[in-house]
């Protein structure tokens, strides 16, 4: 579990309900259902409508990677490069078959089988290079509905405003029944700002940063499986990839 995330999440939501309160507002004020339906529904029905369904379905998908850690040891994995370089120097490229089998990484397993199997430093290079690339594209396609969800999110809690007001107006006979449905009204507008503000944009920018990250990460294995694969001192590759994770 990220802590760090969800400690964000959780001081963000009571900043603004404790700023609410010390105002002498009460927090059952904020609490609308129907101005809920209006702003979240209406935000994923927009969102549906733009997006591939794929796509749609694997931007749901990475939601649970924002409070998750980033399990990404790039200072492990650069040790274990450090060990196949050595073993392919003595013993050649067919002594990392057994690693290649057992590798549960499947961008590294692929890396490996491809060295096992003799390919040269440059093909393998294009080739992690063109599915890295691909891959990122796909992970980018899927946080970007969580951009699309922030953008609409406040035009839709006005809708849900302009809608209560006309509820409201419908008691303008009755001061108190008006000013309550008045403030009802813009309750709508709190949440599709804050849906978008305190949810969608964070976890839209947080998916960007550890899409990054993990692009980074296996530009790191091209690295280190490609100086394999053109035979160089295993020190050299360590001081390399040691760039990586030091910096």
């Amino acid at each position: 579990m990220d802590k760090l995330a969800l400690s964000g999440f959780l001081l963000a939501v009571l900043a603004v309900a404790g700023g609410f309160m010390l105002e002498g507002g009460t927090l059952s004020t904020l609490l609308h259902f129907p101005a809920f339906v209006i702003v979240f529904g209406g935000t994923i029905g927009a969102v549906m409508l733009q997006t591939p369904f794929a796509q749609f379905r694997l931007g749901l998908s990475m939601l649970p990677w924002v409070f998750k850690q980033n399990g990404l040891n790039v200072q492990a994995t650069t040790e274990r490069i450090v060990e196949w370089g050595t073993a392919a120097r003595v013993n050649g490229f067919l002594s990392l078959e057994s690693v290649a089998l057992e590798e549960s990484d499947t961008f590294l397993h692929r890396g490996l089988n491809l060295l096992v199997d003799g390919v040269e430093a440059q093909s393998i290079q294009a080739t992690l290079d063109a599915e890295l690339s691909l891959e990122q594209e796909r992970l980018l396609r899927g946080a970007r509905i969580y951009d699309a969800m922030g953008g609409y999110s406040p035009t839709i809690g006005i809708i849900g405003a302009v809608l209560g007001l006309i509820q409201a107006l419908s008691h303008i006979s009755d001061p108190d029944l008006l000013g309550l449905g008045i403030a009802t009204a813009f309750v709508a507008t709190i949440y599709g700002v804050g849906f978008a503000n305190l949810l969608f944009i964070p976890v839209g920018n947080k998916l960007k940063n550890l899409i990054q990250q993990q692009s980074l990460y296996r530009e790191l294995i091209i690295e280190g499986l490609v100086s394999i694969a053109q035979g160089q001192n295993p020190r050299l590759i360590e001081h390399k990839l040691a760039a990586y994770w030091q910096g």
